[in-house]
């Protein structure tokens, strides 16, 4: 990935990616505070951009066999630590924990500078495009593992 000053899915560093996004007033609620599931859009967007960064287009891997892939979230355990508000320069952190089996495991990070606004651990379930389970591609496995360790 090109090194540039403006980076629309992020970046990966040697610890995961990050991805910097801006708080607008649609992601608040009628005090000014990012709305709860918000969130959920913020980190979205940092486990789509993680995947790009890798090389890897969710929309490809659907029709890239006979089986299909797809990526769904399973199980999310989120810990709201802060609030953030409007116009807050928010870095939102993913890392892989496990990628192996039928299922990833990702840390994510919501902070604003370096004040840790939301925690999560979420789990994802590796499927067919019929909705069975199926086997997380070992070089796939392998290429988040590491880049969430050393680039």
């Amino acid at each position: 990935m090109m090194n540039s000053p403006f980076l629309i899915a992020g970046e990966l560093e040697a610890d995961g990616h990050r991805l910097v996004q801006r708080v607008y007033y649609e992601d608040t609620d009628f005090s000014g505070l990012v709305y709860h599931a918000r969130y959920l859009h913020f980190l979205e967007r940092g486990r789509t951009d993680y995947l790009r960064c890798l090389g890897v287009e969710q929309r490809e891997l659907l029709s890239a066999d006979e089986e299909g892939l797809v990526f769904v979230v399973h199980r999310m355990e989120i810990d709201f630590k802060g609030p953030a508000r409007m116009d807050d320069v928010l870095t939102i952190r993913t890392t892989t924990e496990k990628a192996g089996g039928a299922k990833m495991v990702l840390s994510q990070e919501i902070r604003r500078d370096d004040m840790l606004l939301i925690a999560a651990k979420v789990i994802i379930a590796v499927i067919n495009a019929r909705g069975k389970p199926r086997r997380l591609p070992e070089k796939l496995a392998a290429q988040m593992l590491v880049a969430s360790t050393t680039l």
